[in-house]
């Protein structure tokens, strides 16, 4: 079905129409799945909300701006996919879903999110890239399972303090973003691996070499004066990366960094010439 087609019948509320654009999803797949990624649609289908087996529902790249109570009873969710929509504010019956494990909220319109927030302490990945935030929010910093933060493309100045308090966060992504300086929480991060803060305007880095976790940090493009100190074997990727290089892990030793099921990769791991 052409995409010009489905805009337009997304705009028909009757059943048939409905049913025209979901391809006949009518029962609940075997691999609790369902995918409507794409759909052009408006709201959500309510006789999807019945399928309370559900494990992974994408709804990507659609033109929804409200979700509908019901999706409550979906208590088995764990993954949901509600990037590059038209959310102005995160509809509060997402923080119903207490078994989230994994929320995408990217490209969308949000400027903040909802205290109920806190409630998903099943949380490990969350996806708020290319939105409106000027601050990152601190209900954040209750996601205590939290591993893998993706904040890039807004436009945050600082980090809280209490981003601190998120000690199973392993990886966080803040590039494209307004950063003048290093955020200071990040020093008293040791369990980080990958920092990539890519795309600011940072112009002086503090050393990292205290950080023992540390795998990965990517500054490129950034109107930086030095390059970051690392502790030995840690990547480095951005201006004079290699000009004063730490001891490296040699061949064959290469980086293994788990990004779940969105993965931004970061470049290549070149291994040391023997």
């Amino acid at each position: 079905m052409g995409n010009s087609l489905k805009a337009i019948v997304a705009f028909v509320p009757s059943s048939k129409c409905q049913k025209y654009l979901l391809e006949d999803l009518e029962e609940m797949p075997v691999d609790k799945m369902v995918d409507l990624s794409g759909r052009q649609l408006r709201w959500l289908p309510l006789h999807i909300c019945s399928f309370r087996e559900l494990v992974k529902l994408y709804l990507s790249d659609n033109n929804l701006s409200h979700l509908p109570p019901e999706l409550e009873q979906l208590q088995n969710l764990q993954i949901l996919a509600l990037d590059f929509n038209n959310f102005k504010a995160l509809p509060l019956v997402v923080c119903t879903l207490k078994q989230l494990c994994i929320l995408y909220l990217g490209n969308n319109k949000l400027c903040s999110l909802p205290l109920e927030l806190r409630f998903l302490q099943n949380l490990k990945t969350l996806w708020i890239e290319s939105n409106c935030l000027q601050y990152l929010p601190e209900v954040v910093c209750e996601l205590s399972l939290l591993k893998t933060l993706h904040a890039g493309s807004n436009a945050l100045r600082t980090l809280p303090a209490q981003l601190q308090c998120l000690q199973e966060l392993r990886t966080i992504w803040l590039s494209g973003n307004l950063l003048s300086d290093f955020p200071p929480v990040l020093l008293d991060m040791p369990f980080l691996e990958v920092i990539d803060v890519d795309r600011n305007s940072i112009r002086f880095f503090p050393s990292l070499a205290h950080l023992p976790g540390l795998k990965l940090v990517i500054y490129d493009h950034n109107p930086c004066r030095n390059a970051p100190k690392v502790a030995k074997g840690v990547r480095r990727v951005g201006r004079w990366s290699e000009e004063t290089p730490e001891p490296r892990k040699r061949s064959g030793a290469v980086i293994d960094i788990t990004l779940d099921e969105k993965p931004l990769l970061p470049p290549a791991v070149k291994a040391e010439p023997e």
